[in-house]
C-alpha cells in the first residue's frame, strides 16, 4: 500500500468524494470484506459490493485475498493508499492555472501554484512507477514565528533574493546533459485553530 496517491481522473475523484464510497474508501486502510464492512457500518451487503465494485474500477482499492465460505467466494479488498490527494488534471479545463496573473503576493496564486505542483508530481510519480525507477525529489517543510509585519516583509525580501542568487549559480540552460526541475517556496500563516463550522459565522483569520 502507497502512502499517497493522486488521484487524476475525474471518475476516479467522483468515486472517492461520493459519501459512502469516502466512508469505504477510509475503512479499508485495513482488509476487509463486503460482508465485514457491511456489518461495520450498517449497510446492505449487495449495496457495499456495488461500491466496492465502483472503486476498483477506479484503481482506488485492490484485491488482497480470496476466501470461501460455503457455496460464495469473499473477497477481501484493501484500499490502495493510505491517503489520497485529488489532481487538478480531474478538473479538466477549469483547473487553475499559475500562468494566469502571476502575483508572489497573492494567496490565490499560491493555491493555484500548490495544485500545480500536486499535478505534476502525480505525473512523474506514474511515470517512474512504469519505468520501475525512483523519483528524485527534495522537499523542506517547516515553520517560524514572526515578531512583527515588518520582520516578515524583510525575511521574504531576503528570502527571494538568496533563492534568485542560488538559482543564477546554479542554473546551467545550455548544459546537453542537464535536467530542468521546478523550485517552488511558500510561506503562508500557519493555521491555529479548527475551520468554523457550518453555520457559524466565518471569514475569520485562521
Amino acid at each position: 500500500m502507497l502512502e499517497v496517491a493522486v488521484i487524476d481522473t475525474a471518475g476516479a475523484a467522483a468515486a472517492s468524494l461520493e459519501p459512502t464510497r469516502s466512508r469505504l474508501l477510509a475503512e479499508l486502510g485495513e482488509p476487509g470484506s463486503a460482508t465485514t464492512l457491511a456489518a461495520r457500518l450498517g449497510l446492505p451487503r449487495q449495496k457495499v459490493n456495488y461500491h466496492l465494485r465502483e472503486l476498483e474500477r477506479h484503481g482506488l482499492i485492490e484485491l488482497v485475498a480470496e476466501r470461501r465460505k460455503g457455496n460464495m467466494t469473499e473477497r477481501v479488498m484493501r484500499a490502495t493508499a493510505q491517503s489520497f490527494v485529488i489532481s487538478p488534471t480531474a478538473l479538466g479545463g477549469v483547473a487553475p492555472d499559475p500562468r494566469r496573473g502571476v502575483n508572489e503576493f497573492s494567496a490565490r496564486w499560491m493555491l493555484a501554484v500548490a495544485a500545480r505542483l500536486v499535478q505534476e508530481v502525480g505525473i512523474l510519480l506514474d511515470r517512474a512507477g512504469r519505468a520501475h525507477r525512483p523519483l528524485a525529489t527534495f522537499t523542506i517543510d517547516s515553520e517560524l514565528r514572526f515578531a512583527s509585519a515588518a520582520d516578515r516583509a524583510d525575511f521574504s525580501a531576503e528570502l527571494a533574493l538568496t533563492v534568485a542568487t542560488l538559482v543564477t549559480r546554479y542554473d546551467a540552460p545550455q548544459s546537453p546533459g542537464g535536467r530542468a526541475h521546478r523550485l517552488v517556496l511558500a510561506l503562508h500563516p500557519s493555521i491555529t485553530r479548527p475551520p468554523e463550522e457550518p453555520g457559524n459565522p466565518a471569514g475569520k483569520e485562521n
